[in-house]
């Protein structure tokens, strides 16, 4: 009598149904969804909501030459400064420290102001167009003589964000790291309490597979944290999407790769499952900080702009944030792809290096 053996499953397979049960395992741990994708998302929206309200704002007008605005305006609807020359407002309308200039010649008045500054950039044009009508009629019908202003409007160049754009890139990135850091070096640490790859080797799911399928969940976690981020940043805080947007998933994806290297070295570090959370904590809050998670990396002093780009969250923020936010092309991020990828290699090639093999 011939007995007839099982067919192992194939790599495929294994592969698989490795990735639905660990999928479905971070599912079902509520801490990780929360840390992952509630946690950060919280940040977004509080933020968002809390500098983005400019409803009650008074919009900041430079005037260039006789100023016809100092006597007539009311300082509750506009704060009005004299600026030094045209080239002096103008480069303060583009830092975004004010909302519109008036320059005088003569009877010719020009307001400029930013298409992109916001409300508070609308807002000084309406005003002040409202304002320049009203004097123009009651120079006609006081005087009976044709309008005493003319009155031309031109839009500049405005190099400041509106906070939506760098805090939706910047919370994004910081997530991706929380994800990546904390999910690696929880991992490698239950790994090293349960030896499961010890026990992985006697069946179907080699070590191999399994640690194929993790990495595959990681990189579907980004994916959904960034779907999710991006829907609301547009949705409720008002975050327009360029044409590029799309790219955000490669680059996710990539950054990914790094803060997964990041949380294996310290899943190496650390002995128990709180000691790794505490030591992740030390690496991506501090990161958080210094790579432009809740303010621009443009308003950090010089130092810690400095040390702010040696961290793979900097990269992945600011690339996020100039093809999502700003509409540049990916060849404008060039630079921060390859640092994301030459830091994932160099820091894979160092946990490569020191890991204890043995210990799992």
């Amino acid at each position: 009598m011939t007995t007839r053996t099982a067919a192992r499953p194939s790599a495929a397979k294994t592969y698989l149904a490795l990735v639905r049960a660990l999928w479905l395992s971070w599912m079902r741990d509520r801490a990780q969804v929360f840390f992952n994708i509630v946690l950060p998302l919280m940040f977004l929206v509080l933020l968002g909501l809390v500098y983005g309200s400019g409803g009650d704002a008074v919009p900041r007008v430079l005037t260039v030459g006789d100023s016809v605005l100092s006597e007539t305006v009311d300082q509750a609807e506009l704060e009005v400064e004299a600026a030094p020359d045209l080239d002096a407002a103008l480069s303060e309308l583009e830092e975004g420290s004010a909302d519109a200039a008036v320059v005088r010649e003569g009877d010719d008045l020009t307001v400029y102001y930013s298409e992109t500054s916001g409300v508070t950039g609308d807002l000084a044009s309406a005003r002040l167009g409202e304002l320049f009508a009203e004097m123009n009629v009651e120079v006609m019908s006081t005087q009976g003589v044709s309008p005493a202003l003319n009155v031309e409007t031109e839009a500049t160049e405005d190099r400041s964000m509106e906070p939506v754009q760098y805090l939706a890139p910047g919370i994004l990135a910081w997530g991706i790291a929380i994800s990546g850091v904390f999910g690696a070096a929880g991992t490698i640490v239950d790994l090293k309490r349960d030896k499961l790859l010890r026990r992985l080797r006697i069946t179907p799911a080699s070590s191999g597979r399994f640690i194929a399928a993790r990495i595959s969940v990681n990189l579907l976690v980004a994916v959904i944290q960034t779907a999710i981020f991006l829907g609301v940043a547009a949705g409720l805080l008002g975050l327009t999407l360029s044409a590029w947007t799309w790219f955000a998933i490669p680059l996710v994806l990539l950054g990914t790769f790094s803060f997964l290297a990041i949380g294996v070295v310290i899943g190496s570090i650390a002995r128990t499952s709180p000691g790794a959370a505490g030591l992740s904590n030390l690496v991506t809050m501090p990161m958080a900080f210094v790579s432009g998670a809740f303010w621009p990396v443009d308003a950090l002093p010089g130092w810690m702009a400095w040390i702010s780009q040696l961290s793979p969250m900097t990269h992945l923020n600011v690339a996020i944030q100039r093809v999502v936010a700003l509409g540049e092309p990916p060849t404008a991020v060039l630079a921060q792809i390859a640092y994301l990828a030459g830091f994932a290699a160099v820091v894979a090639l160092i946990s490569w290096k020191t890991f204890k093999f043995d210990e799992l």
